[in-house]
């Protein structure tokens, strides 16, 4: 039985997080607060309790090339320094090349105690191991 892992945020890392962990052989589950993943890049007119924003026009401040994940580029039309708009559908296609909403429970805000023990796996170098740090 594989291990269950939860992962909050389905934005830049909670989406590359999800990846990791199924390619691990663990069982990921991510909760989104909002209805939609892209997290920082969502961009929204109305403002969200709890949830940090941006404005229409932020565009990235790092290369297309520098801000991809590793093994999925940005489309060759999309320009060097990429708006958040293009950023988010870049995002979805990322979620939907590697079918990763279906790991994602929407609208799901998450209280979590300071006594909890909270594991964070990461990838280290690839294909594995993990490593494990726990704090309190």
């Amino acid at each position: 039985m594989a291990k269950r892992v939860a992962i909050v945020g389905a934005g830049v890392c909670g989406l590359a997080s999800i990846r990791c962990c199924l390619e691990g052989g663990l069982e990921p589950t991510c909760f989104e607060r909002s209805d939609d993943i892209g997290g920082l890049w969502r961009f929204t007119e109305h403002v969200e309790e709890g949830r940090a924003s941006l404005y229409r026009s932020v565009v990235s401040n790092s290369c297309k090339e520098m801000s991809c994940y590793s093994d999925f580029p940005f489309p060759e039309d999309c320009p060097n320094y990429v708006p958040n708009s293009q950023l988010l559908k870049y995002l979805k296609m990322y979620a939907n090349q590697f079918n990763l909403l279906k790991y994602i429970q929407f609208k799901i805000s998450l209280g979590i105690e300071r006594s909890l023990n909270i594991v964070l796996y990461r990838r280290h170098p690839p294909p594995f191991p993990f490593l494990r740090t726990e704090t309190r």
